[in-house]
C-alpha cells in the first residue's frame, strides 16, 4: 500500500470511525488521545472503554493507532475512534450481556452522530429485522458501514450479518499475495477484500502482548482505515463516492461488472485514489452497490435466507475473530497483489512501532 506515501496526502485527520465491538481500551500506548470517550451517548455507552476480549482495541489500533510506545501503528493514524461495546462471544457474564446495548441501538446512535464510518468487525448467522432497520437508518444518514464477511468458510460458510445486509460493505480477508484466506466466507455479499492474515492484534484483555491474528475483522479495520484516508482527503464526498472510489481502484483481474464471490470487486488500494487529486468518484447520490442491494443475498444454492421470527430483546452473541495460526488461501487470486501494508518500518506487514512487544505469540481465536 506504500503507507508512507499515502500519509503525505492523508492520515485520516478529521474523520471519526465508530468501532462497534467488544469495547476499546483508550489507555494503550498506541491509542492515547485517539479515542473520543466523551462522544459516546450514555444510552448506549455501557462500559464502552472496558474491552473484555482485546478485539475491539485491536481493531481501533489497526485503524488509528499511532505506534507510540511500541504499539501498533494503524493505516489512518490521524483518524479518531468512537468506542462502543456490545455482547459478542467472549463475554461470559449473563448479567453483563443483559446490560450490553443492542447492536441495532448502537448503530442508530452512531447514525445520529458525526462519525462518518461504522466499523462492524463481528458477525452472526441470523437476519434480524431490527438490525436491518437500523442499518437502513444509518444509510439514510450518510454513514459508510463496513463489516467482515465471517470466518467459517471451511466449516459451513454461513451467510454472515451485518455484512450481508443492504448498504453494508462486506469485506473478505486476503494474504499478502492477494489470495483469499481459506477461512474467509464467500458469497454474493462479498464486496471488497483487504489484508486479514498475519496481523498483530492484542492476545487478550490484559493488553500485555500482541499475537499473530487472522480474520475478516482485521480486513474490515483496514477497509475502514482506507475509507478514512480517502474521506479526509476529500471531506465533501459522500459515503457513496468514497465507496465508489474504493471499488473503482480495487485490484482485480476479472471484469468489474462481474464481482468475485471470494474477493468481491477486488483488493482495496486507497493509494490509487489519493495519488490523483482530481479523482472523479462519480455522482454523490448513486449507490455503487445498487445492483447487489436490489438483488439481495443468496446462499450457494441461490436461496434467500429467512429472517429470524422476531427481533431479540438482547444482542445476539455473534463472533469476532481473534488470534490464530490457522490461515490459508483458496484459488481465487488477483494479479494485482501489491497491497500488503507497510506501517512504521521496513517489514511487509502491519508492524509494531517499537521493540516493547517484540515477541508475538499465536493462539487459536474465539
Amino acid at each position: 500500500m506504500k503507507a508512507d506515501e499515502m500519509w503525505k496526502v492523508s492520515t485520516g485527520k478529521g474523520v471519526k470511525v465508530a468501532v462497534v465491538d467488544t469495547g476499546v481500551n483508550p489507555d494503550t500506548s498506541s491509542l492515547k488521545g485517539q479515542v473520543l470517550v466523551d462522544e459516546v451517548p450514555k444510552a448506549v455507552g455501557y462500559k464502552a472503554t472496558e474491552d473484555y476480549l482485546g478485539h475491539g482495541t485491536s481493531m481501533a489500533e489497526i485503524i488509528a493507532g499511532t505506534g507510540t510506545g511500541g504499539g501498533l501503528k494503524g493505516l489512518a493514524p490521524g483518524a479518531k475512534i468512537v468506542p462502543y461495546r456490545i455482547a459478542l462471544k467472549g463475554l461470559k457474564s449473563e448479567a453483563e450481556e443483559k446490560k450490553a446495548p443492542l447492536a441495532a441501538a448502537v448503530i442508530r446512535a452512531v447514525a445520529d452522530s458525526d462519525a462518518k464510518i461504522i466499523n462492524l468487525s463481528f458477525g452472526i448467522d441470523v437476519n434480524e429485522p431490527v438490525m436491518e432497520a437500523a442499518i437502513k437508518y444509518a444509510q439514510s444518514k450518510g454513514k459508510l458501514m463496513i463489516a467482515g464477511t465471517g470466518n467459517d468458510a471451511e466449516q459451513k460458510n454461513f451467510i454472515g450479518y451485518p455484512a450481508a445486509y443492504p448498504y453494508v460493505v462486506g469485506v473478505a480477508a486476503a494474504d499478502k499475495s492477494g489470495k483469499v484466506g481459506k477461512f474467509s466466507e464467500h458469497g454474493n455479499y462479498v464486496d471488497l477484500a483487504a489484508p486479514g492474515l498475519d496481523m498483530p492484534t492484542w492476545c487478550d484483555a490484559t493488553f500485555r502482548s500482541y499475537c499473530d491474528g487472522v480474520g475478516t475483522s482485521m480486513a474490515t479495520a483496514i477497509a475502514s482505515a482506507s475509507a478514512a484516508l480517502i474521506w479526509s482527503a476529500h471531506p465533501n464526498w459522500t459515503a457513496n463516492q468514497v465507496l465508489a472510489s474504493l471499488i473503482d481502484t480495487a485490484g482485480r483481474d476479472w471484469a468489474k461488472d462481474d464481482p468475485s464471490t471470494y474477493l468481491g470487486y477486488g483488493l482495496i488500494r486507497p493509494r490509487m485514489v489519493l495519488e490523483k487529486s482530481d479523482f472523479n468518484p462519480g455522482p454523490a447520490n448513486t449507490d455503487p452497490l445498487a445492483k447487489e442491494n436490489a438483488t439481495g443475498v443468496t446462499d450457494e444454492a441461490g436461496n434467500s435466507p429467512s429472517a429470524s421470527a422476531s427481533a431479540s430483546s438482547q444482542p445476539s452473541k455473534g463472533t469476532s475473530d481473534g488470534q490464530t495460526s490457522a490461515a490459508g488461501s483458496t484459488s481465487a487470486t488477483s494479479d494485482n497483489a501489491v497491497m500488503w501494508v507497510v506501517l512504521g518500518g521496513a517489514a511487509a506487514v502491519l508492524v509494531l512501532g517499537g521493540g516493547a512487544f517484540a515477541v508475538i505469540r499465536s493462539r487459536r481465536g474465539v
